[in-house]
């Protein structure tokens, strides 16, 4: 399964759950109780009726099964799908040290350049990697990453605050309260940090 996949099922999971909890809060105990219809197979086909107080029974077993699962459930389950997205999400290999290291590509929130290596910011430490920035700009902007500096590429995923500076320039502010400089010549990939820009007429401008 597809870390796509696994993300995909574990939004339409969590979003199944606010709604049954929305209607469970909403609909009184009674709600369930009074008239029910009913339905019944002869053999001319299905006939209707009504049955007072009772509670709503599916007669027809040509039907699937329903199975009956908790709110509390499906909570378990959301939360376990979006632990799996997350460990089978994107991740980089590189050597470091005679060995080769995998980090999971959410957990690097930038990468900097450092002579003729790059600096790949990752808690608790970042780790150098042998390789130019372009390379790196060039290999990790399919997975959500955008240049903003000669020397800084950020992870759009990690970026929680944008501020425009008088001299036309950005600073953004990552996870772990780290800043990074966006410099004009970059400021346009800025528009990529979100599919849905509203009241934001200055940026970019």
């Amino acid at each position: 399964m597809s870390a796509r996949t696994v993300q995909d099922q574990a939004i339409a999971c969590k979003t199944f759950v606010q709604q049954a909890a929305h209607a469970d809060a909403i609909a009184p105990a009674d709600a369930l109780r009074g008239t029910a219809m009913f339905s019944t197979k002869g053999k001319r086909g299905h006939t209707l009726g009504a049955a007072k107080d009772q509670y709503f029974e599916a007669v027809d077993t040509s039907l699937p099964p329903v199975i009956q699962v908790d709110a509390a459930s499906l909570m378990r389950v959301s939360r376990q799908l979006e632990s799996m997205a997350k460990r089978e999400g994107p991740r980089i290999a590189f050597k470091a040290k005679g060995t080769i290291l995998l980090l999971n590509l959410f957990d690097i929130v930038a990468v900097q350049a450092e002579g003729n290596y790059v600096s790949l910011q990752h808690r608790p430490h970042p780790y150098l990697v042998h390789e130019s920035l372009s390379s790196m700009a060039d290999k990790l902007k399919p997975y959500g990453f955008i240049r903003i500096h000669r020397s800084v590429v950020v992870n759009i995923s990690a970026v929680e605050e944008i501020k425009p500076l008088q001299t036309g320039e950005y600073r953004l502010r990552v996870r772990g309260e780290k800043e990074y400089l966006v410099t004009r010549t970059y400021k346009h990939n800025l528009r990529d940090l979100a599919q849905l820009w509203v009241g934001t007429e200055w940026l970019c401008g």
